[in-house]
């Protein structure tokens, strides 16, 4: 099965319920998956976001993130996205740690990409 790599860069509530969904979607099939949150997607991190804001087709964060959270798929935040956006580690849900560009390269490498 391919490996799948979601990329999500907006802090936007419509590219994250998206990235959300397909992810689970896919994990949720057996392929293995991976996610990495760069620029202003990296504010998807911290665990007292509010994702209860619907889309126009009526679904939004909440529907799908809790499961990559439960499931333990490895989310990569941005290190100096992060940083220079004073966001601390200790507030990430607990599958997302953060990370750099030569891993999202590894990762890119080996897997079929969607970003958001």
């Amino acid at each position: 099965m391919p490996n799948f790599l979601f990329v999500l860069s907006k802090n936007d509530n419509e590219a994250a319920t998206r990235c959300f969904q397909f992810a689970k979607i896919a994990h949720s099939k057996g392929h293995h998956v991976d996610m990495f949150f760069i620029d202003g997607g990296v504010d998807w991190a911290v665990s007292g976001k509010d994702l209860t804001q619907k889309t126009v087709t009526g679904d939004c964060p909440q529907d799908y993130l809790p499961y990559l959270v439960e499931n333990e798929v490895k989310v990569g935040v941005c290190t100096p996205c992060a940083n220079n956006r004073g966001l601390d580690e200790a507030t990430f849900h607990s599958n997302m740690l953060l990370d750099g560009g030569p891993h999202l390269i590894d990762m890119a490498a080996e897997a079929k990409i969607f970003n958001f």
